[in-house]
């Protein structure tokens, strides 16, 4: 066993004597292996969280006007620039009567549809000013896909319904007025609030969070534009039936042209997770410039090592221990610096990492998943891999020694 190898127990006798030296050397691994770990997992949370949020999404369809490039018009109907424009024209980008009428025909079988304006707009209470999406539904919609916390739904074309998010940012309450539109430009809309939406997180359909909504008779009365959707939602029935309603209405809307865009969370999903990869390498990189810096400080603590014993080694080579075996010996006690280091690293990781999991995800519900710890392994491996390494010229040259030589230093 390696425990009764001489030349690991030389190692270890090695490492007490140096105790000090040694555990500053570690601690350079400690703290590259914490820091690769803890960026690691912020990054498989932050994925697992979009992933878990938008799986729930699964079963929504977006159908938005085809612009030429394919790309889709905002997220949950709020993007792009305020008040809808663009570099293409207004009809362009909007959904017409006839083309929601032959989406509703298509896929009004598999579930529920229903179609989006959208607006962004400035919003201005008694003592704040800001910006807002606005909102016009069905009122049958409204009470059908959305969820009040707190009130009612609109009943009238002067109520509305408003997100959490913009309720807390805006001071807003049951009954509180605010007007919609430009009071410099002298035209604005009073509305009054009867509902506040429960928290909706990210969404592919309505992000309703940081939202008004209200009827589509107080949208178009504002804004005109009836029969002009930014965009259509179908809320599928049965998820298995997502793509066979996905791929009808692209055959039959775009049988002679390109008429809309067709969107699902897969798409979303798959380009989330891919730039939340490239920024979790990428922070993981960042974090690995420790790990160097601590494999300099492993390399000269092994060259030092190397100068303090080279009596010991001229006496072990001249009583007959092989080259080989005295490479070992060094890098055994890379290993033990190594292991060590990244042990203390690991247990350190939990810690640190679901504190910073925990700041700046806002969840540790995918913490403890595999997906998030692997890179407690994944981080100690690499620490372990880099003390060896570090050691390896140190080794060698020790073994290189010539014996005589070695013998008569001081």
């Amino acid at each position: 066993m390696i425990g009764k190898d001489i030349l690991f127990q030389l190692s270890v006798r090695s490492v007490r004597l140096h105790f000090l030296r040694s555990v500053l050397a570690a601690l350079g691994i400690v703290i590259g292996v914490v820091a690769i770990a803890a960026m690691g997992m912020m990054g498989a949370n932050m994925t697992l969280s979009v992933t878990g949020e938008l799986s729930q999404m699964a079963n929504v369809l977006v159908v938005t006007a085809y612009t030429g490039g394919g790309g889709f018009m905002g997220f949950g109907g709020g993007g792009g620039p305020p008040g809808g424009g663009s570099t293409q024209s207004r009809e362009e980008q909007m959904i017409t009567q006839d083309q929601f009428r032959d989406i509703r025909d298509i896929a009004g079988s598999y579930g529920t549809v229903y179609y989006v304006y959208s607006q962004s707009d400035s919003i201005e209470t008694s003592d704040q000013w800001g910006r807002a999406t606005i909102y016009g539904l069905d009122p049958d919609v409204i009470k059908e896909i959305l969820e009040v916390e707190e009130g009612d739904y609109p009943k009238s074309t002067t109520s509305v319904v408003v997100g959490p998010r913009i309720a807390e940012r805006f001071g807003l309450e049951l009954g509180s007025k605010l007007e919609i539109g430009d009071s410099d430009e002298g035209s604005t809309t009073t509305v009054r609030v009867v509902g506040i939406l429960k928290e909706k997180g990210m969404s592919l359909d309505l992000s309703t969070d940081s939202a008004i909504v209200g009827s589509e008779k107080l949208y178009t009365g504002i804004y005109g534009d009836e029969g002009e959707y930014r965009q259509v939602n179908i809320v599928v029935d049965d998820m298995d039936d997502v793509d066979a309603v996905k791929e009808e209405i692209l055959a039959e809307m775009n049988e002679k042209e390109d008429e809309v865009t067709v969107q699902d969370s897969s798409s979303m999903l798959e380009s989330i997770t891919s730039v939340l990869g490239t920024i979790t390498t990428f922070v993981m990189g960042i974090a690995g410039v420790s790990l160097v810096v601590a494999a300099v400080s492993i390399f000269n603590v092994m060259m030092m090592s190397v100068t303090e014993r080279v009596r010991e080694i001229g006496i072990l080579r001249s009583i007959g221990t092989q080259r080989n075996d005295v490479r070992r010996m060094f890098l055994y006690e890379a290993g033990i610096l190594g292991i060590v280091g990244g042990a203390i690293g690991a247990v350190a990781s939990l810690v640190i990492g679901y504190v910073v999991v925990l700041g700046m995800v806002g969840t540790t519900e995918f913490f403890f998943s595999w997906e998030s710890l692997w890179y407690i392994p994944f981080a100690m491996a690499i620490g372990v891999s880099i003390c060896i390494i570090s050691g390896v010229y140190p080794a060698w040259q020790a073994s290189n020694l010539d014996p005589i030589e070695a013998l008569r230093a001081e």
